[in-house]
């Protein structure tokens, strides 16, 4: 404490003074404690009820149960009540989280929870000019969400700390831990043996009023790993081939856990890499058993008495042997080759070596404009060394990138390391310019100049998602996700035609030359530079803060409660858009220059489902409005309905609502009339934010009676006055020519999500429960 106090940032503590000591879950809380003692006792009391081996994942979810005792464990059926150890958010996500917070009425938050400025930063012109018009430009968001996580107990990591998984990795996640975060990579601290779990701010709010957190209890799939990796094949190259495997939703529903002698070839940053895409699997999480290069990792950085203590309770770190898994996927990393994923989804697999022919096969292009590294997948100090080891190469034979190129670094703590020990220079010098620490263009965060709005081009990236339009808003920009030394590879030859393992490079004294296989330190030999302190630490009492949000703020609006359900069924609904193909959170509310409004939930609901292919005329953001005929915006057709008091519902396909966890794509069609969503599968927790906000989230029991509905129908939801757990709906569809025909709809309500429904949302249901308690 004194040594906090003092203004030291790290320091280490013998390990043979702290074992079974009390200690700290992070240097900027030393009163909260990991608790270890008491996973171990849940696990020891499930173990016994189930008597059966468990898998990593279950001993750290089962260990975090309300009540071990008595909850009922089915894997895939279940729903399970937990208590995890934290809570953390982004800015664009915190905003809605902190005014649901604020909403409940709660004075404190309950668990260790942090703010993190990282998503309203736009790369324009490199790092502290871009981070100082962001401080401009966002000014009253960095307030409010600065004094409302003094009021309520969050700490705050300012604009320019980095983004939120890196700096969960370096400071929060540990092993065993159980942590939420308002976006879906937080999965990243399974590099860390932790079950990091992402989700929408409703969830978040759960959390941190200290009410038990559901999640149904997960399925557990296993990645057996052989062999070692070498050469150019990266850990970024085991999660692109497992995306490649089990495609965008094969993951859902289940928690991917990677084990088997393999795993001790793979850094710690490298399996953060690994959990952190697996949102793009739609899995739950992703996790790896605590070994040797995670306990390097917390002494490097400054966390040797949890890795001391984690050495203690080691055994329920690991998986027991003999566990069974419901799925089992094995790599051999010794025959891995290097990846390249896409264009428009990032389960679209190619090995590098045919990445080139497939483009022209397919009419990509294969010219280069701009190779991106960094973001919250691969911005470890590893991730750079080895992008500069490359670059240095090209530099050693008078190079430089043929296509333009910019790099990320993912902390402040990332950042000042690399200036330090001289790869953000080796990276400038060979054509690179080094962006701000935040999420910047993998989010959307772009101010593009090279190319204008509908002209066809290929980027890479080694970011995690590459959906149409993501990163530059241009529909025609062909993304593809890879390893930050191919891309450093590629943008120095500055096409995709280009294979490093085996083609050559023409140097500036005309002479042929091949890269070798980049090789770098996995850690700094030194400590990391910690860089610039960026952590504001709440007070211990801050009941005297205000927070400030002005009526007539067009980026900060304070939420009314969503009106209860009447009793009634909900009876010929309009079909605001029937959605053809692909819908993922960026289609249903985008992000880029959308996140401004993150914290107004009537302006940002001006981009409600812009993005969405209407089936009927096969283009975005024009849907007929069934009440005048004519075809205009979807936000402006949903604004229309609700002004005429008509309840309306959206039809989609297959895994609705994949990709970013923001709640904002649930928020929106519910501030705007919608009642029903209904679709052939949903991803995890789009599903759950819907039904968080009281919406309905169905699915067809027959997915072929997708083609039964048009967007001309009526429909009617009938049976909500027997609404029960595991009991279908039945679908009255009304055709303009008189006739009828019912379907009948599936759902995973189960009876506390049905009093959310009832109560209007989660958020009324937890007042409901407050003012009875009280």
């Amino acid at each position: 404490q004194h040594a906090l106090n003092s203004g030291i940032r790290r320091y280490h503590v013998a390990p043979v003074l702290c074992q079974r000591a009390k200690v700290a879950m992070s240097h900027f809380e030393p009163n909260e404690h990991i608790n270890y003692e008491k996973l171990e006792k849940n696990i020891n009391i499930v173990r016994k009820r189930l008597d059966r081996p468990l898998t990593l994942s279950e001993k750290i979810v089962y260990g975090h149960l309300d009540d071990p005792a008595k909850q009922e464990i089915e894997r895939g059926k279940t729903y399970l009540r937990l208590r995890p150890d934290r809570v953390a958010m982004q800015d664009a996500t915190a905003q809605m989280a902190m005014l649901q917070f604020i909403s409940s009425g709660l004075p404190k938050v309950a668990v260790p929870s942090t703010i993190h400025c990282d998503h309203l930063i736009e790369a324009q012109s490199g790092g502290e000019k871009d981070l100082r018009r962001a401080k401009d430009i966002n000014q009253e968001v960095y307030n409010f969400l600065a004094t409302a996580g003094a009021k309520y107990g969050v700490g705050f990591w300012k604009p320019g700390s980095g983004i939120i998984h890196q700096i969960i990795l370096e400071n929060y996640s540990y092993p065993g831990v159980m942590l939420i975060g308002t976006d879906s990579h937080t999965p990243n601290g399974g590099g860390l043996g932790g079950i990091c779990i992402g989700v929408g701010g409703a969830d978040a709010v759960d959390v941190m009023a200290g009410i038990p957190w559901e999640l149904k209890c997960p399925k557990v799939i296993g990645v057996k790993l052989t062999g070692k990796l070498s050469g150019w094949s990266s850990p970024k190259d085991v999660i692109l081939k497992v995306a490649g495997i089990l495609t965008v939703k094969g993951g859902t529903g289940a928690i991917i856990e990677y084990h088997g002698p393999g795993v001790d070839s793979i850094s710690c940053t490298g399996m953060a890499t690994i959990c952190n895409m697996g949102a793009e699997i739609g899995a739950t999480t992703s996790v790896f058993p605590y070994n040797a290069r995670m306990k390097k990792y917390l002494g490097k950085t400054g966390r040797a008495d949890i890795a001391a203590l984690a050495d203690e309770f080691q055994q329920h770190l690991v998986p027991d042997s003999g566990c069974q898994y419901d799925q089992v996927i094995e790599i051999n990393l010794s025959e891995l080759k290097p990846h390249i994923n896409g264009p428009f989804t990032p389960d679209l697999a190619h090995p590098v070596s045919d990445i080139g022919a497939v483009a022209e096969k397919e009419g990509w292009p294969v010219d280069i404009r701009v190779g991106l590294i960094g973001s919250c997948t691969n911005s470890s100090y590893e991730d750079m060394g080895r992008s500069a080891a490359v670059a240095k190469q090209a530099l050693a034979h008078g190079l430089k990138c043929k296509s333009k190129f910019t790099i990320t670094p993912g902390s402040e703590q990332i950042r000042a390391t690399i200036e330090r020990d001289g790869y953000a220079q080796i990276l400038r010098d060979v054509g690179g310019l080094v962006l701000a620490n935040a999420c910047g263009p993998c989010i959307g965060q772009w101010d593009r100049k090279d190319i204008k709005k509908g002209e066809k081009n290929t980027i890479v990236t080694s970011y995690n998602r590459n959906f149409t339009g993501r990163n530059d808003a241009n529909p025609e920009t062909h993304a593809f996700v890879t390893s930050p030394e191919i891309v450093t590879a590629l943008s120095i030859a500055g096409t995709l035609k280009f294979n490093p393992e085996t083609d050559y490079l023409t140097g500036a004294d005309g002479k042929k030359f091949k890269l070798e296989a980049p090789d770098a330190d996995e850690l700094p030999k030194l400590d990391f530079d910690p860089g610039q302190d960026t952590y504001q630490y709440p007070p211990k009492d801050g009941s005297g803060q205000h927070v400030d949000v002005s009526p007539t703020s067009q980026r900060l609006q304070l939420l009314e409660p969503f009106d209860k359900w009447d009793g009634k069924d909900l009876e010929d609904m309009l079909i605001l858009i029937k959605v053809k193909g692909k819908c993922t959170t960026d289609h249903i509310s985008a992000a880029g220059p959308w996140l401004k409004f993150r914290g107004h939930l009537d302006n940002i609901s001006n981009n409600l489902l812009i993005g969405a292919i209407n089936i009927e005329n096969g283009k975005a953001n024009s849907v007929r409005n069934a009440l005048t005929q004519e075809f205009g915006p979807v936000p402006d057709t949903a604004r229309y309905y609700k002004k005429m008091g008509v309840k309306w519902a959206v039809i989609g396909d297959e895994n609705y609502g994949e990709g970013s966890s923001r709640e904002h794509a649930a928020l929106e069609p519910r501030h705007l009339g919608g009642r029903v969503i209904i679709t052939k599968s949903f991803a995890r927790i789009h599903e759950t934010n819907l039904k968080k906000q009281g919406l309905l989230p169905l699915t067809f029991a027959d997915p072929a009676d997708y083609n039964k509905i048009h967007p001309v129908d009526k429909l009617s939801i009938v049976g909500l006055a027997d609404f029960a757990p595991g009991k279908p709906l039945k679908c009255i569809i009304k055709h303009p020519n008189g006739s009828q025909e019912t379907i009948m709809l599936n759902h995973t309500f189960n009876e506390s999500q049905i009093e959310w429904f009832q109560a209007g949302s989660a958020l009324n249901r937890m007042k409901e429960l407050q003012q009875k308690s009280s």
